[in-house]
């Protein structure tokens, strides 16, 4: 993803209750949630949200939830590749890749998860250097449960690739069994920039060219 984008969620609950708009209004069976999704500062891993919203791959998707995270994964199983953790420090311009950040040392995302609706890929099942290809988390980052100075203890360890906007007053009602009734990208189309598939050579023409009358011998 060449620059930013945005997705739209729409998630109902499991249990057939309704979510309670906080800003005032009448309870509603669904609610809304974008995500602004990032692909100046993690452009491989917005990419790959991206194409997946556009496949459709969370359209029904039913939610999980964990302490301080709800949990979001395909329906339509695992896919066939790796996806490397991607993280861009403060004051670099390139993202590193299968390599987390040391915030002991100093070292911060461009990208903080230390935010409330900040959204990341959680870690492939075999190593902490790759994310998975489709399952991703919302955070909702809690300042009682970090460390020193507010900073997240996972603070530059994830693909963070972008952050709730509107609607993040909802996550807070996402209970473990509420599903994802659609996913959609309503922004950011244009800025998506797929593999080019390998061009396969023309298959021969078994049929055999006609003959040249000007090439045929001269009768003696």
């Amino acid at each position: 993803l060449t620059g930013r984008a945005v997705v739209e969620f729409t998630v109902e609950k499991g249990d057939g209750s309704t979510f309670f708009p906080t800003a005032g209004g009448e309870p509603k069976s669904a609610a809304t949630i974008q995500v602004v999704v990032d692909g100046y500062s993690a452009p491989l891993t917005a990419g790959n949200i991206a194409k997946l919203v556009l496949d459709g791959a969370y359209d029904g998707a039913t939610l999980k939830s964990v302490s301080q995270a709800i949990i979001v994964d395909s329906e339509t199983g695992k896919k066939g590749y790796t996806l490397p953790l991607e993280v861009m420090p403060a004051g670099q311009f390139e993202p590193l890749y299968r390599s987390p950040l040391s915030i002991q040392d100093g070292e911060l995302p461009v990208l903080p998860m230390s935010v409330y609706g900040s959204v990341a890929m959680s870690h492939s099942e075999d190593s902490d250097e790759y994310s998975s290809p489709t399952q991703f988390f919302f955070y909702l980052y809690d300042k009682r449960n970090s460390g020193l100075g507010g900073i997240s203890f996972e603070e530059g360890q994830f693909s963070v690739f972008g952050y709730a906007t509107d609607g993040r007053d909802v996550l807070s009602q996402i209970k473990a069994g509420d599903k994802i009734r659609s996913a959609k990208l309503i922004q950011g189309r244009e800025r998506l920039v797929l593999p080019a598939a390998a061009s396969a050579p023309a298959p021969a023409d078994p049929t055999p060219a006609p003959a040249d009358p000007t090439l045929a011998p001269a009768e003696s």
